[in-house]
């Protein structure tokens, strides 16, 4: 069993909405310029919680949280910092993530009254969905610690497919189009090249349309 003690940092403990929600927010941050953020806790159990919540008050050191009832526990929230040379809990920083997690429904600590105020906090509703317009456009790297940089990859789209290579089922269009190019070629209207390329079957249909263009252009 985990001691109250451990701080669990791992996304994958989060409802799935949540771990959404969480890299959704991590990647208009990156795309925003934030690339310094890290989570510093996800997941907590209500026996950690209770524990947090005594420390002074039964138990000596500084307030840390304001309740016993924490979305940590119903996996629907997570704590963050900010990376070096900033301040761990950099508030500037801190309400530019909280602005932007207005934005995508995400519930900032920051705007708590006092007595709940939670700068590090974030957390969602069990309504939450993506809202309209939003996505995620690539493979968001989360940091769990100082050291490592928000990222997004985003696989490169692929490449629109070549042109194909002219194919014929018809033996009269195949002559036609041949005695075509030829005819360009004889006039000294196109490189010979092309009836080369044509006879070997490399031609494609973008080729062609280009030839065309060209011809009529001389």
């Amino acid at each position: 069993m985990t001691s109250v003690t451990t701080t669990c940092r791992d996304l994958s403990e989060l409802t799935a909405a949540a771990q959404t929600a969480c890299r959704l927010l991590f990647q208009e941050c990156f795309k925003a310029g934030i690339d310094f953020i890290f989570i510093t806790e996800t997941y907590r159990s209500q026996a950690r919680q209770n524990y947090l919540y005594e420390q002074g008050r039964t138990r000596p050191g500084q307030k840390v949280t304001w309740t016993l009832k924490s979305n940590h526990t119903s996996r629907r929230a997570w704590d963050i910092a900010v990376a070096p040379p900033r301040n761990l809990y950099d508030i500037s920083t801190l309400s530019k993530v909280g602005a932007i997690a207005k934005k995508l429904g995400i519930e900032w600590g920051g705007y708590w009254p006092a007595g709940q105020y939670d700068a590090p906090h974030f957390e969602i509703p069990t309504t939450w969905s993506m809202p309209k317009g939003y996505k995620l456009e690539g493979k968001v790297i989360v940091p769990s610690n100082s050291k490592l940089k928000v990222q997004l990859i985003v696989k490169d789209k692929p490449k629109e497919k070549d042109d194909e290579t002219m194919r014929f089922t018809n033996p009269t269009t195949e002559n036609a189009v041949r005695d075509y190019i030829k005819q360009a070629v004889d006039k000294g209207k196109i490189d010979k090249s092309w009836i080369d390329k044509f006879d070997a079957g490399t031609m494609t249909s973008g080729d062609f349309e280009g030839l065309k263009i060209i011809i009529s252009q001389r």
